[in-house]
């Protein structure tokens, strides 16, 4: 079974939530990326796709998260985070404490677990 769902949070529309207990430092999803560079920038933030978008790489290419990586709510006090992994091209979001079934998974889109920083969005905690 696999550890995570996707659900209506009720809030601002759905979400990534635990299907099971989830152990801290667990590998809770692979999520496989498209690479646009840097250049196209200009035309991505144009589209709906800039909502599923996650900077990549030293030259601050972007990434686009398929699966269920795109749809990870943001939070200041996230329960899990995610890490770029360039040599399988993919995104792997891990947990950063225990997280109960049931419990909605959701990550720093600022990447740094203390960064708050502003976003393009109200954020609702």
């Amino acid at each position: 079974m696999a550890p995570i769902c996707i659900k209506d949070t009720g809030k601002y529309g759905n979400g990534i939530y635990a299907t099971r207990d989830i152990k801290k430092d667990e590998l809770i999803e692979v999520s496989p990326v498209l690479i646009s560079p840097k250049k196209e920038w200009k035309y991505l933030k144009k589209t709906i796709l800039v909502n599923y978008c996650f900077f990549w790489g030293e030259d601050n290419d972007t990434a686009i998260a398929l699966g269920h990586g795109a749809l990870f709510n943001h939070s200041y006090t996230p329960n899990a985070t995610f890490d770029n992994n360039e040599d399988n091209l993919s995104i792997d979001f891990y947990a950063l404490a225990d997280i109960k079934a049931g419990e909605e998974i959701t990550i720093n889109y600022n990447g740094e677990l203390e960064n708050i920083s502003p976003l393009w969005f109200t954020v609702i905690e």
